[in-house]
């Protein structure tokens, strides 16, 4: 079992996969392939990979963890990093629609059973990252959530 972290889409035959895999006796083309196919939509973001080789076979499987909140929130936002101060300095806004989108991303690892409390998951972070959902502070908008204003939000498509 090896582990890494790779940029979405971008993974090479350099480090860290090549010298992991190397020695396993596998192509490394085609593990490196594998992972850039399954992490194309995630372009741009760090990745968890796990590849677990069976070494007498030499077959492979790939499987493709999920990007940080944080890492999903820049994406969305279209900024390079969180503010370094976030209680003064906002460096960017988000619409509650895309709040709920990273929300569904981030559901099958959240210990939440709920779109709702992954939504406030979210808000969490884009509070300590400088980031304002529908122009205002993100602590605001979880208060709305708990008393149930933004439920409609959460309806399932």
């Amino acid at each position: 079992m090896i582990e890494a972290l790779i940029e979405g889409g971008k993974a090479t035959a350099g480090p860290p996969l090549g010298p992991a895999l190397g020695p396993l006796g596998i192509n490394v083309l085609m593990v490196v392939n594998r992972i850039n196919e399954l992490t194309k939509s995630y372009s741009g973001m760090k990745v968890p990979a796990k590849i677990s080789v069976d070494i007498e076979t030499k077959e492979f499987d790939v499987e493709i963890g999920t990007p940080s909140t944080s890492a999903l929130i820049v994406k969305e936002a279209g900024i390079e990093k969180g503010s370094g101060s976030s209680k003064t300095q906002k460096v960017a806004n988000l619409k509650m629609s895309q709040v709920v989108n990273i929300a569904k991303v981030k559901m099958p690892v959240s210990y939440s059973k709920e779109l709702k409390g992954v939504v406030k998951e979210v808000l969490g972070a884009c509070l300590s990252m400088g980031v304002t959902v529908e122009d205002r502070d993100c602590g605001e908008i979880q208060r709305e959530v708990d008393e149930g204003k933004w439920d409609d939000a959460f309806k399932k498509e």
